[in-house]
């Protein structure tokens, strides 16, 4: 098997890919992640998914993974809050609404050259926040470098009231049942 290589400096991506049993290193990819003008959520989780392979491309040979995700809420796009403040108005805002997570994903064989790349879809349904249940959530999970502001693999599932989508793992981060797809591709088997 190629070497394998998780352009991310995220303990989730790292932790979720790990599930897989597979051998590999991570490192950080740096490139602007600013949003272009009028850029649709689609097309900026895979361009920064496919950047974020392709930055540390320069000398590696072998498979690197590189991800991205954004959270929309309506017609807003909703990044990592950073402070409590931004955490507590995205959360605010997404009380007993939709919000849809779409999560980049990108393959580059250095190799050869073949990238592949696929964004993944998954929809959270808020239940109805009071201020004291936000303020109570974000000061026990301090969520505040994931996008829509809560960890879904900890108490931020009690926020939700249901969720929709194929790949459950594409909340966190990273998509495994697309990438395990994205592997096969490049003839690495998983189990």
């Amino acid at each position: 098997m190629l070497p394998l290589l998780l352009a991310s400096s995220s303990p989730y991506r790292r932790q979720l890919l790990a599930r897989l049993g597979l051998t590999f290193t991570h490192a950080s990819p740096s490139i602007d992640e600013t949003r272009l003008p009028h850029e649709p959520a689609t097309g900026l989780v895979r361009r920064l998914a496919m950047q974020k392979a392709q930055a540390l491309s320069c000398g590696y040979q072998g498979l690197i993974i590189g991800s991205d995700q954004v959270a929309v809420l309506g017609n807003e796009v909703l990044g990592k809050p950073h402070t409590f403040d931004n955490g507590f108005q995205q959360l605010r805002a997404a009380s007993g609404r939709r919000v849809d997570f779409l999560t980049g994903i990108a393959l580059l064989n250095t190799a050869s050259g073949r990238l592949q790349v696929d964004q993944v879809q998954f929809t959270v349904h808020f239940r109805d926040l009071s201020d004291d249940q936000i303020e109570r959530y974000l000061r026990r999970d301090t969520p505040y470098d994931c996008a829509g502001s809560f960890k879904a693999e900890g108490l931020g599932i009690s926020l939700f009231s249901k969720t929709e989508g194929e790949d459950v793992t594409s909340l966190i981060g990273l998509p495994l049942i697309r990438l395990v797809d994205m592997l096969a591709n490049e003839g690495v088997e998983v189990p």
